[in-house]
């Protein structure tokens, strides 16, 4: 039996991430989440072109990426689905997603007049929260 493509992707213009980069993140995010199983379909290409309105390719890309990792199967006439087969990370993938969750933080904090000290200060407080409990 065929699951019907129930995932949808959402895109922020103002992250400064890759269209492609924002596709396979959430793609990853759904997968740790449990949003996403194993055998569920994506939507198509072109529906999520549609959709974003974006162009094909940039979705042609994030699909073939995720491919390549592992993530993704793609069955000609049936459509693409989370794969079986469970990937980890590597520790480059590990700090390029670090390193980009750490500069979204600084904007938004920059943004809301927190200098990265401030952040530094607060992010030392709560690890020795954590570190008492």
């Amino acid at each position: 039996m065929i699951k019907t493509p129930a995932f949808a992707f959402r895109l922020d213009p103002q992250s400064g991430v890759p269209v492609y980069r924002q596709i396979i993140d959430q793609v990853l995010g759904g997968r740790a989440s449990g949003k996403l199983s194993v055998g569920d379909q994506l939507p198509t290409v072109r529906q999520v072109a549609v959709d974003l309105a974006i162009n094909p390719n940039t979705v042609v890309r994030a699909y073939r990426e995720l491919e390549i990792r592992g993530i993704l199967e793609t069955q000609q006439g049936t459509g693409t689905f989370i794969a079986a087969k469970k990937v980890k990370p590597d520790d480059v993938e590990r700090r390029r997603r670090l390193a980009q969750l750490v500069a979204e933080f600084v904007a938004r904090a920059g943004g809301e007049g927190f200098t990265v000290q401030d952040l530094k200060e607060h992010l030392d407080d709560q690890a020795e929260t954590n570190r008492k409990r």
